[in-house]
């Protein structure tokens, strides 16, 4: 599967998927004005990749100042068939970074964190996000 970059503007993260490696990764803002257009593509290479089987690691890393609700909706779609994927033995991880004293994306994280049993999601303080 092709590697998906895209660089971070003033309203969407930047965007790393090396499926080859098994590391995915979002850093920055994500508040696009529309939040289904952005992260539709990201969704269907990820499901597309997950589909063709194969039992690598996956690592997702997520380091957002902040987000709207509908990235987290969007975000969450993202997860579900990571967590599915680990539900069919599939090592998956998720690190979800904050900034020292971002309690309201720390508190995100952990909600986020509730819904996963399979897959490991991990909190994990960062010096700058």
């Amino acid at each position: 599967m092709t590697r998906i970059q895209i660089a971070a503007t003033e309203r969407s993260p930047e965007v790393d998927f090396d499926f080859e490696t098994g590391r995915l990764s979002l850093r920055g803002e994500s508040y696009p004005e529309d939040a289904a257009a952005f992260y539709g593509p990201l969704l269907q290479a990820l499901r597309g990749h997950l589909a063709e089987g194969g039992q690598a690691p996956l690592a997702f890393e997520v380091a957002l100042a902040y987000f709207n609700s509908s990235s987290a909706k969007a975000l969450m779609n993202l997860f579900m068939p990571l967590e599915d994927a680990a539900a069919a033995g599939r090592p998956v991880t998720i690190r979800w970074l904050y900034a020292e004293g971002d309690d309201t994306i720390a508190e995100a994280g952990a909600d986020f964190a509730a819904d996963f049993e399979h897959a490991a999601f991990e909190l994990a303080m960062e010096a700058q996000v």
